[in-house]
């Protein structure tokens, strides 16, 4: 079994569309998504005009100077150290030093200003919050995120035993917040790994959705049976090695983006609350375990797509088929989704890979059987075993078209 499976697999990593799949993937999510996002379109010294994206290229040393910058204002988010964010920001605006301000978390700090404080919105001037709201106004921090959470759930019609579900795990959040330099963490776990399912699942497509239908494309599906392995066994072995290839897969973009993360973040800031990021989340977890649980999602959602994949491919004699099947499982879900009931588009995040890993800074729950289960638990779980039932009906339905 081991020889058939080895030559299954080196079979498949054979094929030129799979391994230009896993270069297109790598160079899109490390080289552009995250190396070049750090170094220069992402977090670079802006007012470049020789740039098409309006940066510099020296986001390394714009990353150090903004993490030594935080460092000032005491670790821990008080008012008083907010009060001193927002003073030392219009001291850096009023001597107008050049590039100066782009040291602060303004961008961060303003979205805290804007969800805690709206009666101090002047919305007849074209400045942020942090421009001209007094400092000495900016007082009950952590009593206003309360109230504003707690709002925002009755907005949402989560009510009830709902809400009291929600706020209990909300309660586990621990206050002081922990403070320093937020905004890489934001675009981290914001949208580098929270999209890279989405992108992955287009070139896994590619990759595996010829599995089994490319039998017939070749031909060689006949010879299956004449195999002294038989159609079991090579199916089982084509089974493991859409594991195998999936897993790898996921290595090698995952490895290379945390590489690059080391690289210009470094540790630094690990242990802050996700709160930092969104005052309102409710999960009582820090950067490290937020960062985990959304590169277990992808894994665990690719391996899920996996299974579908390859049971697409069992069931079709088509490659093409079997690819836009396979595509249509993840995106046309995503484009349909906005036309659907609430409650349908919170079921189709259950799809492997359409939903995010995002979902740990947001408030959604799914009521089963009476009981609320809030959705980062459920988007772990789901999807894998969507995949995982998909596995042997596509064994069945591989075999019963060979014996056709």
């Amino acid at each position: 079994m081991m020889e058939l499976f080895l030559s299954e697999h080196k079979k498949l990593w054979r094929k030129m569309s799979v391994r230009i799949s896993v270069l297109l993937c790598f160079v899109y999510i490390v080289i552009f998504g995250s190396i070049l996002s750090f170094q220069w379109f992402g977090f670079g010294s802006s007012d470049d005009v020789t740039s098409s994206f309006g940066n510099n290229f020296d986001g390394y040393g714009m990353i150090r100077d903004r993490q030594e910058y935080s460092l000032e204002f005491g670790g821990e988010l008080t008012d008083e150290s907010l009060q001193e964010l927002v003073r030392d920001y219009q001291g850096i605006k009023a001597a107008d030093i050049d590039g100066e301000w782009e040291k602060t978390d303004c961008h961060v700090i303003n979205g805290w200003l804007g969800t805690l404080y709206p009666e101090l919105l002047e919305t007849d001037r074209y400045e942020t919050m942090m421009d001209y709201v007094n400092p000495k106004n900016l007082t009950g921090f952590y009593e206003r995120r309360q109230s504003a959470l707690e709002d925002f759930l009755e907005n949402n019609g989560q009510t009830g035993a709902e809400k009291d579900y929600l706020l209990r795990i909300n309660a586990e959040v621990k206050k002081p917040f922990r403070y320093e330099w937020t905004e890489g963490w934001s675009n981290l776990l914001g949208s580098m790994i929270a999209d890279m399912g989405t992108v992955m699942a287009l070139f896994l497509a590619i990759a595996l959705s010829s599995i089994f239908a490319g039998e017939w494309h070749d031909n060689t599906s006949s010879l299956v049976l004449t195999t002294r392995n038989g159609w079991k066994k090579i199916a089982l072995a084509k089974i493991c090695t859409g594991l195998s290839f999936t897993t790898e897969f996921f290595v090698i973009i995952m490895m290379g983006s945390i590489v690059s993360q080391i690289f210009f973040l470094g540790t630094a800031g690990w242990d802050m609350p996700i709160q930092t990021i969104k005052l309102i989340a409710i999960a009582p977890v820090n950067m490290l375990q937020a960062e985990i649980y959304e590169y277990a999602f992808v894994f665990l959602g690719a391996i899920g797509f996996a299974g579908v994949i390859m049971f697409i491919s069992a069931k079709t004699r088509s490659n093409v088929l079997a690819l836009l099947f396979s595509l249509a499982v993840v995106y046309g879900s995503m484009m349909i989704a906005e036309y659907l009931p609430y409650g349908a588009q919170k079921a189709l995040d259950l799809i492997p890979l359409v939903g995010s890993g995002a979902d740990i800074f947001r408030t959604n729950t799914f009521c089963i059987f009476g009981t609320y289960v809030w959705s980062p638990y459920l988007l772990l779980i789901v999807p894998v075993l969507i995949g995982v039932l998909c596995l042997p009906f596509a064994v069945r339905g591989w075999a019963r078209r060979l014996r056709a």
